[in-house]
């Protein structure tokens, strides 16, 4: 017998990251920390050691880099300004704009919660895209998502149970399930995938197509992705 992969539930709140999961940022941001490698005391990477390091959490990579944690604010704030004035060289992801017109117009509230700041995310959307986000929470800290989860799902009235926060990370596993919602990942962006599953989300996607038609439940989710928890 065939055994069909389970649709995932269905949800009133899709909360996207941005960078690695919406926007295709990875290289500008590479380049970007090396830049700024011996201004802040770590060392640059070549992309050999930066493939390497996809492998690893964020706290691993920041050990290996030797960065301490305090300076991570400062760096988080030049970063942020660096990107809104060279947001002019990111571009979303193709398929990107598709999925969440899909999404809106089949009545899901979309929100993003991001480390960059406002201004970069709703221009590197355009006002059309942006126009369809009920709620920009931006300018989170490194491993501060949990709280900001949280706070959209307060302020628009959203069940946990209601909601999947989407992201190219472990960390935003890590913080979705903090917050008590699903936790979905996507393999194009920053983590590896087999990094990603040992996070274990609900379910992980291979390619943008899948977002839409597998959230909304038109499309069983990835058969050889997906991953319900108990």
């Amino acid at each position: 017998m065939i055994e069909h992969p389970p649709r995932l539930p269905p949800y009133r709140l899709v909360i996207l990251d941005f960078d690695g999961t919406l926007a295709d940022s990875a290289r500008w941001v590479l380049a970007a920390l090396n830049d700024v490698a011996g201004t802040y005391g770590f060392r640059p990477v070549g992309a050999a050691e930066a493939a390497m390091l996809r492998g690893l959490d964020n706290r691993a990579v920041i050990r290996h880099l030797g960065l301490p944690f305090w300076k991570l604010p400062s760096i988080a704030r030049h970063m942020r300004a660096r990107m809104a004035a060279e947001s002019d060289r990111i571009h979303l992801f193709p398929g990107a704009g598709d999925a969440l017109r899909d999404l809106s117009a089949a009545g899901v509230t979309l929100a993003i919660v991001s480390s960059n700041a406002e201004v970069t995310v709703r221009r590197i959307l355009g006002p059309e895209l942006a126009s369809l986000v009920a709620r920009l929470e931006c300018g989170t800290s490194l491993f501060g998502k949990a709280r900001r989860f949280r706070r959209v799902l307060r302020d628009l009235g959203v069940a946990p149970a209601e909601a999947i926060a989407i992201g190219d990370e472990a960390r935003d596993i890590e913080a979705a399930r903090a917050a008590g919602i699903d936790a979905g990942a996507v393999t194009w962006g920053y983590a590896t995938a087999a990094l990603l599953a040992t996070r274990q989300p609900a379910v992980t996607f291979g390619r943008m197509e899948e977002l839409g038609p597998c959230l909304l439940g038109t499309a069983s989710a990835p058969g050889n992705r997906l991953v319900l928890q108990p």
